[in-house]
C-alpha cells in the first residue's frame, strides 16, 4: 500500500474507534500517540470522510497531508516503512515535513 492509503486507514480506524486496524497499520510509538489523543475525543456516530491532500516520500519516509469531515482542518501523517509496510508514527516536536 501507498503512504496515502495507509494514513486514509489510519484516519479512517482512527475517527471509527477501530483500535486492531489502527494498530495494525501504526508504529507501536504512533499507536500509543494516537490512541491518547482518540480518548480525550467524544464519541461521534457521523461516519467521517478523510480526503487526501498530498503525498511525499523520501526513502524510507513519507508524509501524508489529509482533511478531515470531522473538523475540517488539515493534519500531517508522517510514515516510515517497517517490514516492507508503510505505518504512520510519531513526528518529532520540532520536525517538520514539506508541507
Amino acid at each position: 500500500m501507498s503512504p496515502s492509503e495507509t494514513a486514509k486507514i489510519v484516519a479512517e480506524s482512527f475517527f471509527s474507534k477501530d483500535e486492531s486496524v489502527l494498530k495494525k497499520h501504526t508504529t507501536s510509538e504512533g499507536y500509543a500517540s494516537l490512541i491518547t489523543v482518540q480518548n480525550m475525543m467524544p464519541d461521534s456516530d457521523k461516519d467521517i470522510e478523510v480526503e487526501i491532500l498530498d503525498e511525499a516520500v523520501d526513502g524510507e519516509t513519507g508524509w501524508v497531508k489529509y482533511t478531515t469531515s470531522y473538523d475540517g482542518k488539515s493534519g500531517v501523517f508522517k510514515l516510515v516503512k517497517e517490514n516492507s509496510q508503510w505505518k504512520v508514527t510519531n513526528k518529532g516536536p520540532r520536525e517538520k515535513g514539506p508541507f
